[in-house]
């Protein structure tokens, strides 16, 4: 075994964006949807959505739907005598904080301000770092059908909120709209994208006057405003729901270099005579020959810190020299 230490140069990190479907079934598109059977106490803040029953073999979990209010409108109070405060109102702070950083803050849709929203949440394990512009495409079944996306695609700088990336949800597809900007000033848009924290919220307003998709907003009880946007999703004039996931890769590519007066001779034991210190086998003495295997780190205390496997062996004398890749990911 023998040692050089490598010199900077010999390092060079590198960025890839990797980009894969946001579903389980690995396609990019989604197109059955089913949720459980099974009543929950979370289902009035939210309805996890299922690609097949979930009580099947390899069921799992795609993204979620819930629905939040302002003024705590659409499902029933915690306490009677305390109105206004519900799941509903709960749901909407959360959200607030989580997409604006602000309490007092007020959702906006295009230019209209909403007073509620459908959330759809993709699950964590649907996404790896965040969700791809440009892939959100959903189809919504209601008086007529109605296709959605984001508009990364008409946009030329990305706007930021305190969540990351926001990008307004549009009637189109693949990032750009079909005529326009893509929705009616007098309602807003449909919604925002916010694919940095995986979240897709839709103004029921643009909903209402587009496909008649409007939830229950003078009710103190438990409505099924959640499933009347699932029905919308599920429905015989929806057959998908696109999307996909990116990640940055980190990855530090290192060059091992061997040069040919390098790394020749073997410092195996068998090859030196036990008593005499001297060479058993006269071709290693004017014309040795190895063969490099393994490529091991070592810091400056000597431990080793990783260990890159060849191929197969690279034959190394005095007439070849050896450039080895190594690279690790992150």
């Amino acid at each position: 075994m023998s040692y050089k230490r490598l010199d900077p140069e010999d390092f060079l990190v590198s960025i890839d964006s990797v980009t894969a479907t946001a579903w389980s079934t690995n396609s990019p598109t989604l197109s059955t949807f089913f949720t459980s059977s099974i009543t929950s106490t979370n289902d009035v803040y939210y309805k996890n959505v299922y690609q097949t029953g979930s009580t099947l073999s390899g069921s799992a979990v795609q993204f979620a739907i819930a629905y939040g209010n302002k003024q705590g409108s659409g499902s029933a109070n915690f306490n009677d005598l305390v109105p206004g405060v519900s799941p509903t109102r709960t749901v909407y702070g959360q959200y607030r904080n989580l997409v604006y950083g602000d309490e007092n803050a007020n959702f906006i849709f295009g230019t209209i301000t909403a007073s509620d929203f459908w959330a759809i949440n993709i699950d964590r394990a649907r996404y790896k770092e965040h969700l791809l512009k440009g892939t959100f495409n959903l189809k919504l079944s209601g008086s007529y059908n109605l296709q959605l996306t984001d508009n990364s695609g008409m946009v030329s700088t990305d706007t930021y909120l305190d969540c990351g990336r926001v990008y307004q949800i549009i009637s189109g597809s693949s990032g750009v709209a079909f005529s326009g900007t893509g929705y009616s000033p007098s309602s807003g848009s449909y919604g925002l994208f916010l694919p940095d924290i995986a979240t897709i919220l839709l103004n029921p307003l643009a909903l209402s006057q587009s496909i008649n998709l409007d939830p229950t907003r003078t009710s103190d009880t438990n409505v099924d405003n959640i499933g009347k946007l699932f029905r919308a999703i599920s429905g015989s004039g929806a057959s998908y729901f696109q999307l996909n996931s990116e990640e940055t890769v980190t990855s530090d590519f290192v060059f091992v270099r061997s040069r040919n007066a390098e790394f020749n001779y073997s410092e195996n034991p068998s090859f030196i005579s036990g008593s005499t210190g001297d060479v058993l086998y006269s071709a290693f003495i004017n014309s040795p020959q190895t063969y490099i295997t393994t490529v091991g780190f070592y810091n400056d205390t000597n431990d080793l810190l990783a260990v890159a496997k060849l191929s197969k062996p690279l034959t190394k004398d005095f007439t070849k020299e050896s450039l080895v890749r190594v690279k690790l990911d992150f």
